[in-house]
């Protein structure tokens, strides 16, 4: 199974809300998914971001492919240290 990390779209008309989830690639975006690893709200001033690093780390780690968007968020945020 190819495991995709990618946005799925919340909120309402105009108003856009994001979950980061691992999901089948297969699925349809706003779909079933197999973990949800953080939210991203783009309305904010700063774009709020709040992510799971451990998990979206250990998702990277067995295989699974970042979208472009999502890895352009995973920029943004600091790599967990390795223990």
């Amino acid at each position: 199974m190819a495991v995709k990390i990618r946005l799925a779209r919340g909120g309402a008309k105009k108003r856009p809300f994001y979950r980061i989830v691992a999901s089948d690639a297969r699925s349809p975006r706003d779909g079933r998914f197999l973990e949800k690893l953080g939210t991203y709200n783009p309305m904010t001033k700063d774009g709020t971001l709040v992510l799971n690093r451990a998990r979206v780390d250990y998702w990277l780690g067995v295989g699974a492919q970042p979208t472009d968007a999502v890895r352009r968020l995973l920029r943004k945020t600091p790599e967990t240290p390795a223990s």
